[in-house]
């Protein structure tokens, strides 16, 4: 086990000591595609850090051009349908808004401002928890459309597709945002929406549905759906953090950290204030 701050010698050193193997190895990221990236000594948070399609190789430069994608990299072959068959759409949000919390409330609020201003700015610094949390909202989203293109049949990609539609009301319901805003994502995808045939066959009631959901999302007046319905809202709750993450960019990128040689408190009080929110949504448990 390492600990999530971990420097890239420190695994390195570590695998040697325990394995026998040579000091002289790198930590190499491989994607599905081939590419590979070799981690520098300083590097820190490797593990948290990992795309969804990409693994850690440990080798020796020599062996660098022999490495090739893992079979799991390439993803699926088949549909879930039948497993998800089995379960509610209630119990699998359930399940999910179970998972997303854990994540969520171990997210440190000073991860935000390390992301916010760049980790290169803090030595040491990680956002290990930060990006699980990202990680998690990315999984979803791809898991949503992957699911979908991968049922051949017709009929039942519909039935899949109106499961989705129905676990992302459970997700509203339950006030969990963040993956609520992940399935729509994945429903969304160009290759999920082109599939006009399989929309056609779901219930007006439940395109109806959609269509409200989609005007939940809808990006015009910076959110301005989204941010009147979870004013609305009390904890806890689970947002759409990457919202947060823009606001607290665009605070940053947009004010001065110092105005005539004296500290910004309006910035500094900006930055406070998004932050409180952000700690505010889980003031309360499930």
């Amino acid at each position: 086990m390492f600990a999530v701050n971990a420097t890239v010698q420190e695994v390195l050193s570590t695998l040697a000591t325990k394995t026998g193997c040579s000091k002289d190895q790198v930590l190499v990221k491989v994607n599905s595609t081939g590419e590979k990236v070799c981690l520098k000594h300083e590097d820190i948070g490797a593990f948290t850090s990992l795309g969804l399609n990409e693994r850690l190789f440990v080798c020796s430069v020599q062996e660098l051009i022999t490495l090739t994608p893992l079979p799991e990299q390439m993803g699926p072959n088949s549909s879930s349908y039948d497993m998800l068959d089995l379960i509610s759409s209630k119990d699998l949000a359930q399940q999910m808004t179970e998972n997303d919390w854990n994540l969520f409330k171990s997210i440190h609020q000073v991860e935000l401002l390390f992301n916010t201003y760049g980790k290169q700015k803090f030595r040491h610094s990680t956002t290990a928890n930060l990006e699980r949390f990202i990680r998690r909202f990315n999984e979803v989203q791809f898991w949503v459309a992957t699911e979908v293109c991968l049922c051949q049949d017709e009929e039942r990609r519909a039935l899949l597709l109106r499961k989705f539609i129905k676990l992302a009301a459970y997700l509203k319901e339950q006030k969990n945002l963040n993956s609520f805003f992940a399935v729509m994502f994945g429903l969304s995808n160009t290759a999920v929406s082109r599939l006009s045939k399989t929309w056609q066959r779901l219930p007006h009631k439940t395109r109806k549905l959609y269509s409200i959901f989609e005007r939940l999302m809808d990006p015009s007046w910076n959110h301005r759906s989204y941010r009147l319905a979870v004013a609305k809202l009390s904890p806890p709750l689970i947002p759409f953090l990457p919202l947060i993450l823009k606001d607290l960019t665009f605070i940053h990128e947009g004010n001065k950290n110092t105005v005539d040689n004296l500290v910004n408190f309006e910035k500094m009080r900006m930055i406070a204030k998004t932050i409180r929110i952000f700690h505010s949504y889980r003031s309360q448990s499930y």
